[in-house]
């Protein structure tokens, strides 16, 4: 064609958004005598080629609206002037950028290890060859053509198609003039030549406010007033430390006028300043990674990256995160590997194939939750996903990750049956790709972020879960005790009048409390879905139900393993969860209430500051019992010991309505204090007790050589340490 060497075949490609290679068309290109630079900007019906010294306009591609050619004696910088149904308008050619990632990024985006996956993927306002704007890079390696959409190009896939880079399958662009808070999606046409629906950025660092879901450009870097928090958290999260975590929605903790969710800021003020108030030693935090749907409370995540916006900013998550940590607690989150949800913006067929799921929905679909699995054998995700956990961790200074429904990772045949699932490799129903995941996000995890801490929600007996990679476990710190809640919940439920029958649900946990690392968990899961409140599952008269639930709570913080308590359990709430509205704290008015919470808060600190209560919580060294078999008064005492020299804890626990004068063995001889009451007046009890503590007697009992009549308050709970 004269005057230009674009080839029509090519050019009515680009016009027709179905080029795969934009780059080998557009922009300068060399040519036999000099250069010649080429665009496509449809709505333009003249386009002029501004350098420093000269203004030239181009050329319109014959039969092509839209498309310009215009020789250029040699290489140099230049925007674009154009002219269009009576407007004109100025910008930097795209085109005429080079790549953004290098040779290095490419090698390990191939192979699948790229450990810091973001800093690669995803949108990153930044200066690239002496221009701001913003990098975008996604991987879609079965797409024929990608392209950054938004307002800023009319959402028309066609103006702003991306660079492939070889095998690798990402695709990259550097758009000039664009910056943080710039709205934006990816239109992907499939090798089929079908455009699917428009896609959010799965490495994207923000998104707009529910339910419009296209991906926001965000910063996702900040600064830190944490480094002492950061230089000693190792300390404050191994297995000898006094871990008590307030597991908290952040959307309907408590709620401003007119039912508005609370800000990160918000809540970086009021969560925060109440659970340090409370003795918690950590928030963990429902998933926060942006979500489409409110009812899934975060556990059907599409932006992995994002922090939701419905509570601010990435900048203003960090605030969030910062001000926890100057008041002394961790920050876990719950992280979601185990699938995701199926909405159309989302990963699902995300370049027209099954690139983040499985083919086959007997691998690649959850039937009880209509969502899809990860295809944990595919290198790409697995990078994917062990690189989220580590962005968490690093970006945000994040103290620990719960992972979500990792009994649904381990076994091919979770909720399945015969016939609708697919065996290994060894005919069997472990998933050994998901296991592999697990094991490698922590290594990764403890290995990159000394002083992390990672939890396994698990339900099953999966052995050394939290056995370290090396010795052949999945490194894990963690385990929720499922079997521990289970059983004890059902105890607590039925009439005292029949507990005697079910006594070994109490003490059952204790038969395997040292196979793992154990936080006791009582979670969200126990208070919706017509489960009703803790308080709620209680038994008796509305005294007998606050008493037993004082009890328990009793049991449970003297039990060996971390605590967990799921927000509104602290001051009994009534009624269950629910997710829509703020907990209802206007309870606190009443005084039973109000009990509740202060031994929740007295609980925290006994259980923080004696060190027999915490520093042996995952050693047997740490428990001895004194009374286990008591079925017929509903009794259950044991001692708990910490290191040489520290002085042990007795803890003994009424289960009945009825008042007892109980003989105790005890393991020293001398005074031991009352020093707590689960029955005293100021949590709302009778106020009947020991007048402060016992002496023993020389009366042996319970295996040991010294005793003492205790009185036992009806549905009671009394710790006793040695003067």
């Amino acid at each position: 064609m004269a005057g230009t060497t674009l080839e029509r075949g090519a050019a009515e490609a680009i016009a027709g958004g179905r080029h795969g290679d934009p780059f080998a068309v557009l922009g300068p290109h060399k040519v036999a005598k000099g250069w010649e630079v080429r665009a496509f900007v449809p709505g333009a019906e003249r386009l002029w080629l501004l350098t420093g010294h000269s203004t030239a306009e181009a050329a319109p591609y014959p039969g092509v609206p839209g498309l310009f050619t215009q020789p250029m004696p040699w290489r140099d910088s230049y925007r674009f002037r154009a002219e269009g149904h009576g407007n004109t308008w100025e910008f930097d050619d795209p085109y005429r950028f080079g790549p953004v990632l290098g040779e290095m990024d490419e090698h390990f985006l191939g192979e699948g290890t790229h450990r810091r996956l973001w800093q690669a993927l995803g949108a990153h306002p930044m200066t690239h060859e002496g221009a701001a704007g913003v990098h975008f890079a996604v991987w879609a390696p079965n797409a024929e053509r990608v392209s950054v959409v938004g307002d800023f190009n009319l959402w028309d896939g066609r103006r702003n198609p991306m660079r492939r880079r070889g095998a690798t399958g990402v695709w990259e662009i550097f758009l000039p003039g664009l910056h943080q808070g710039t709205v934006y999606k990816y239109e992907i046409r499939g090798q089929d030549g079908t455009v699917l629906p428009l896609k959010a950025d799965p490495v994207g660092f923000g998104s707009e406010h529910p339910p419009a879901n296209a991906s926001v450009v965000r910063e996702i870097r900040g600064d830190w007033q944490d480094a002492d928090w950061m230089a000693a958290r190792a300390a404050r999260q191994a297995i000898d430390a006094p871990i008590s975590v307030y597991e908290v929605h952040l959307g309907s903790w408590r709620r401003a006028p007119g039912n508005r969710m609370l800000s990160y800021l918000e809540l970086a003020g009021q969560l925060v300043d109440y659970a340090a108030d409370m003795g918690f030693t950590h928030i963990e935090c429902l998933p926060i990674s942006e979500y489409p749907f409110d009812g899934s409370w975060g556990y059907q995540p599409v932006g992995l990256f994002a922090p939701t916006i419905r509570h601010g900013t990435p900048e203003e998550l960090r605030a969030f995160v910062d001000a926890a940590h100057r008041r002394g607690l961790g920050v876990i989150l719950d992280w979601v590997p185990a699938h995701f949800p199926t909405d159309a913006h989302g990963l699902g067929r995300f370049d027209g194939s099954a690139l983040y799921e499985h083919e086959d929905p007997r691998e690649g679909f959850h039937q009880d939750w209509n969502t899809l699995i990860y295809n944990y054998g595919r290198v790409e995700v697995k990078n994917y996903l062990v690189s989220n956990a580590l962005y968490w961790l690093e970006e945000y200074h994040i103290d620990g990750l719960r992972v979500d429904a990792v009994a649904s990772m381990l076994y091919r045949d979770y909720s399945r049956e015969p016939g609708e699932w697919v065996p290994n490799r060894d005919g069997g129903r472990e998933n050994y790709e998901a296991i592999e995941v697990l094991r490698q996000m922590n290594a990764t995890a403890y290995g990159e972020c000394p002083g992390i801490m990672t939890v396994a929600e698990e339900s099953t007996a999966f052995p050394g879960v939290s056995r370290p990679v090396d010795w052949g476990g999945l490194g894990f710190g963690f385990k929720w005790n499922m079997g521990w809640m289970n059983d004890t919940l059902g105890y607590m439920q039925k009439d005292p009048l029949y507990r005697r029958y079910h006594h070994g649900q109490m003490t059952f946990g204790l038969v395997y409390a040292w196979s793992e690392n154990y936080i006791l968990p009582i979670s969200h899961d126990e208070v919706v879905h017509g489960k009703g409140s803790m308080l709620a599952k209680m038994p008796g008269t509305p005294w007998e139900k606050f008493a037993n639930l004082r009890a328990f709570y009793g049991f449970m913080w003297a039990h060996p393993g971390k605590k967990l308590l799921f927000m509104g359990q602290e001051f009994a709430q009534g009624a269950e969860w629910n997710h829509q509205h703020s907990l209802d704290w206007h309870q606190l008015a009443l005084a039973e209430h109000r009990g509740v919470q202060a031994l929740v808060r007295d609980l925290n600190r006994l259980y923080r500051e004696i060190p027999a209560l915490h520093v042996n919580d995952c050693r047997p060294e740490g428990f001895d019992w004194l009374e286990g078999h008591d079925a017929e008064a509903g009794v259950f005492a044991w001692v708990r010991r910490g290191r040489a020299g520290d002085r042990p804890v007795v803890a003994v626990v009424n289960m009945t309505p009825v008042q007892r004068s109980y003989r105790l063995g005890l393991p020293e001889p001398g005074h031991w204090r009352e020093i707590l009451n689960t029955d005293a007046a100021a949590y709302g009890g009778g106020n009947r007790g020991n007048l402060g503590g016992i002496d023993t007697e020389r009366v042996p009992w319970h295996g040991r050589t010294q005793s003492a009549q205790l009185v036992l308050p009806p549905l009671s709970a009394i710790y006793l340490q040695q003067d």
